[in-house]
């Protein structure tokens, strides 16, 4: 079936229906269903409650493998030879872009505060996580790229231990590994994976944090387990929001909304334009890249059902537009596009002018691509360093500083109605009397 173009969404003029599906788009999910929640929920109680045993008759079930607990784990001398079947173009692809990806998070401002005060000295105290899983999908595609961009982060922030969590090893999923400092590879996955590395199990060690991509089942555990461990985000599918001028190159826009649309069925790829002309030309140049696409049935499905073209005013009401989707990744294809991102905050990732296709940013150019979804970049970030540290506050008073804060700290908590606190501190001779 020929392409019929992306469906439009005209802005220009108000329209009750047209701001519909615009409200549609800036609304969108994470796209966990019910059924991934419901079914995740069961298996993370049951690794819970019963371990090895569990996490094993899951993986027997849902992907067909017989392990054990001695299985469970790859043997770090078949984890090298595996990664070391991976054709040299391969190898030389990953070192260049984990060195970049190691560069960029090696710039990354973390660090601490101390203040000294009259009263004593206060400490905001950095250090890193110990143990952090890194989850690599084992389906039909392999990732290595997301394990560079989880892993390395977490190497230079000083993590201790890194542990790979993928069903089915790929070769070059743990060359990946191998360059990114990864020690431990369990050969799990799905919901039973994330729950056994939240929990623990009898033969699995608990970690601190889990991050990486993965399916709804796979993103619904993460979210059920949060608090138990730290997880990266809720990510939905991925997305991109291209702002074209009237001289952007059509087969340029086509070629990126088509990146993000072969992902899966689920994917969003937008074009925001004021030019019809453009917009006309984008839908030729994406039917005519289409044919020649290996994942064109999931491309064409995905822009049909979840891809837009939005036609606004002008500049101005572009990035307004843009700033209210808070995409995943914003590519600017127009004049001044440095001034232009400036001017947006509500975006995981900006690709400036026609030489930044989002596809460097998936590979190599060096700032992490697991970004936040599904609008949630108007309050998250991608990842980074910062998130496989935490912070300690620390606090030292001296006799003199206590004595000066203590009326006050009587005072507030008598009007919380806590009088063991104030106690506390009227036993140490300070802040009055009982």
């Amino acid at each position: 079936m020929a392409f019929p173009g992306l469906p439009r969404i005209d802005l220009r003029t108000p329209s009750a229906q047209a701001a519909a599906r615009f409200d549609g788009l800036v609304r969108r999910s994470a796209g966990l269903s019910g059924q991934a929640h419901a079914a995740a929920a069961t298996i993370v109680e049951d690794v819970r409650t019963r371990g090895d045993a569990a996490v094993i008759e899951a993986t027997e079930r849902f992907e067909g493998r017989r392990l054990s607990p001695e299985t469970l784990r790859l043997a770090p001398e078949e984890a090298d030879r595996l990664a070391d079947e991976v054709p040299a173009d391969v190898q030389a692809a990953l070192a260049f872009a984990a060195e970049r990806i190691r560069a960029f998070h090696a710039a990354q401002p973390v660090s601490g505060a101390v203040v000294e005060t009259a009263d004593g000295r206060l400490e905001s105290r950095v250090r890193p996580l110990a143990r952090v899983a890194v989850y690599a999908p084992g389906g039909t595609a392999a990732y290595p790229s997301s394990v560079l961009m989880c892993a390395i982060p977490a190497a230079v922030a000083g993590v201790d231990e890194i542990v790979l969590l993928t069903p089915r090893p790929d070769p070059v999923v743990l060359a990946a590994a191998k360059l990114a400092g990864v020690g431990e590879v369990l050969r799990i996955g799905g919901a039973q994976g994330v729950a056994a590395v939240a929990f623990g199990t009898e033969t699995i060690r608990r970690v601190d944090k889990i991050v990486g991509p993965g399916n709804a089942y796979v993103t619904a555990a993460k979210r059920l387990v949060y608090g138990h461990v730290d997880v990266d985000g809720i990510a939905g599918p991925s997305e991109i929001v291209v702002v074209a001028a009237e001289d952007a190159a059509p087969a340029c826009v086509a070629a990126d909304l088509l990146a993000q649309a072969e992902h899966d069925r689920e994917a969003s790829a937008v074009c925001v334009t004021w030019s019809e002309a453009l917009a006309d030309a984008v839908d030729a140049a994406v039917a005519k890249a289409l044919d020649a696409l290996p994942r064109r049935d999931i491309a064409a499905a995905a822009l049909r059902d979840h891809g837009a073209c939005i036609l606004v005013r002008d500049l101005d009401h572009a990035v307004e537009t843009a700033r209210a989707l808070a995409p995943e990744h914003l590519e600017l294809l127009v004049p001044d596009a440095r001034e232009v991102a400036a001017r947006i905050d509500t975006a995981g990732a900006i690709f400036v002018g026609p030489h930044t296709p989002e596809a460097a940013g998936d590979y190599t150019a060096g700032p992490s691509h697991v970004l936040p979804t599904a609008g949630a970049a108007r309050f998250g970030s991608p990842l980074g360093v910062y998130d496989f540290v935490k912070y300690t506050s620390v606090l030292e008073l001296t006799a003199e500083g206590l004595a000066r804060q203590a009326p006050h700290i009587v005072a507030l908590a008598r009007t919380e109605g806590l009088e063991g606190h104030a106690r506390s501190v009227l036993v140490r001779g300070h802040g009055g009397t009982t």
